[in-house]
């Protein structure tokens, strides 16, 4: 490799977030020589599952410039909805199956409010995070439903001895996305409609309908996520991890994902969940008040949303000189 492409390579944002997450890392291992124990790295690991299997709906919703707020919702309902199927006497495999396709028909369901209905992606999907939410707690009587079926927990399985069964998961789905992304035709129709909807209709694509896919496809990931989450916790909940949403979102944003949509990839995804994750166990490893983790996640949005406003900002300074310099030309 030649310094030329070294010094390519550090000016990436991948390289530059990866650097930042080491920093973070070796600052709480200095202050806790236990912080990268095993223990620590499987707990870790299973922290950022079930945010990182949420992240790869809301990173492709980005790309794709739309937007879902209830996913933490769809993601409790997902777990219900499977803990309830099985209790009924439901193979639990039959059961995630019916669980993935409600989630299917949530995310159905958004696109048919915003594309058909023309309702903001922000209010209609806030709006089904209240519906889910009263689903919720009306199925269980505002309890835990216990999973009787001890098969059904692989979520809490180590692969190796070391991976957790959450965590591989999670790979495996952010290296199929990412394969997606880069390598077919759907995948640059999703960068062609988040970065130029005018651009993209001209092209034959249409954004109504890669856009309901997304939908869908974070409808899915959502439940799914809530699978994981049951099998994991052998108990389904309908009203935790409210903030587990605002954690993905974070993630993917910090991973360069753009707001505003049309640029961002699965890597950088990845390295902002990796971030978000070591970040949140450094702190909880400095034993501060829950409410203090609260806080610097409410920062890291609020940093995260800053620097993709001057990316974007940067990039449209860029598109215009371009424009300008072709008009020159002509």
């Amino acid at each position: 490799m030649t310094v030329k492409k070294i010094k390519r390579l550090l000016k990436t944002k991948e390289t530059i977030l990866m650097l930042v997450t080491l920093a973070i890392v070796l600052g709480f291992f200095i202050n806790n020589k236990y912080y990268l124990s095993l223990d620590s790295l499987r707990g870790t690991m299973i922290s950022m599952s079930i945010t990182g299997i949420m992240a790869v709906g809301v990173a492709l919703l980005f790309i794709g410039k739309g937007i879902d707020l209830s996913m933490s919702m769809a993601c409790l309902f997902g777990g219900v909805s499977c803990a309830l199927l099985m209790r009924a006497g439901i193979p639990w495999p039959i059961a995630i199956v019916i669980t993935l396709i409600i989630g299917a028909c949530i995310g159905g369901i958004h696109a048919f409010m915003i594309a058909k209905l023309g309702m903001m992606p922000f209010i209609a999907t806030i709006a089904m995070a209240n519906v889910l939410q009263g689903v919720n707690l009306t199925l269980t009587n505002a309890q835990n439903v216990t999973i009787a079926d001890e098969s059904f927990y692989w979520g809490s399985t180590l692969l190796v001895g070391i991976f957790p069964v959450p965590f591989v998961i999670m790979i495996i789905l952010l290296l199929v996305y990412g394969v997606i992304l880069s390598k077919t035709q759907f995948g640059r129709n999703i960068y062609l409609v988040g970065g130029n909807e005018q651009a993209a209709r001209l092209a034959g694509v249409s954004p109504v309908k890669t856009r309901s896919v997304l939908y869908i496809n974070a409808g899915v990931m959502s439940t799914f996520s809530g699978v994981v989450l049951a099998s994991r916790m052998r108990t389904a909940s309908p009203s935790s991890l409210s903030d587990n949403q605002m954690t993905a979102i974070t993630a993917a944003i910090l991973g360069g994902i753009a707001f505003t949509g049309g640029s961002g990839g699965m890597t950088g995804c990845f390295i902002g969940i990796l971030m978000l994750s070591f970040f949140n166990t450094g702190l909880s490893s400095l034993a501060l008040k829950a409410y203090w983790t609260t806080i610097a996640s409410g920062l890291l949005l609020i940093l995260a949303l800053t620097v993709d406003f001057f990316n974007e900002r940067s990039r449209a300074k860029s598109l215009r000189a371009n424009t300008d310099a072709k008009g020159v030309q002509e």
